[in-house]
């Protein structure tokens, strides 16, 4: 019988992705955003720089994750490569290393015996892979699934704070745009740690305590320039 209990593990590849994305996006373009706005550059030139930021952002999160992410997936795969030969060649010895396996973890040596060569008979690379390993399908690297997870992410993150320029009366961009950001990272924030059944107050006040510091860096280094412009 399928066993039906789900854990939160089996998120955790998506779940890094996505709130990587997002918190990315909200982050690194309400921050670009700020910077400008300090500047006391016009509203277009902000919303250009917002947009440009969204954009060049999403395509970035999507290929540095797809080459992670692959790099992780040739390196499982070089493994289970490895360990197909190596059962090919000598499955004696490859039962011998599962049983010890077993035995490490608590059972008696009869028994470790018994469940590996149960186990070796119903898919002895499964078996491997799980136990040895430590490769599951819940697990497995994914690229294109987080490639896209990222990029989606982090667009529609970085959507917030482009938006709220253009609803933001002129003059007030940063400090409107830095005060969405920061309750956008607090929800953000929250809501992930929910979902991987963290602390909630630890999960929202990581996020934000860093973006704080990020968007403060941006207006001084907006307001220095743009003092200096002007």
């Amino acid at each position: 019988m399928k066993h039906p209990e789900r854990h939160r593990s089996e998120r955790i590849g998506w779940l890094r992705a996505a709130v990587l994305g997002a918190n990315d996006g909200i982050l690194s373009t309400a921050s670009l955003v700020v910077g400008v706005a300090a500047a006391h550059a016009a509203r277009h030139d902000v919303v250009i720089a917002g947009t440009a930021g969204l954009v060049a952002g999403a395509f970035s999160m999507a290929a540095g994750e797809y080459v992670s992410v692959s790099s992780q997936a040739d390196t499982e795969q070089a493994d289970l490569s490895r360990e197909r030969q190596e059962l090919a060649a000598d499955p004696a010895a490859e039962e011998d290393e599962l049983a010890g396996i077993y035995e490490t973890r608590g059972l008696d040596p009869d028994l470790a015996r018994t469940v590996a060569r149960q186990l070796m008979a119903n898919g002895a690379l499964a078996a491997h892979a799980r136990d040895e390993l430590g490769l599951t399908d819940e697990l497995a690297a994914r690229p294109l699934q987080a490639a896209l997870a990222s990029a989606a992410t982090f667009a529609a993150g970085a959507g917030v704070p482009v938006l709220t320029v253009l609803l933001t009366p002129s003059g007030a961009e940063a400090f409107v745009v830095a005060t969405v950001a920061v309750l956008c990272l607090i929800a953000l924030g929250t809501m992930a740690a929910r979902i991987g059944g963290a602390p909630v107050l630890k999960g929202a006040s990581r996020v934000t305590i860093w973006g704080v510091l990020a968007m403060l860096a941006t207006w001084a280094v907006g307001r220095l320039f743009g003092t200096m412009a002007g």
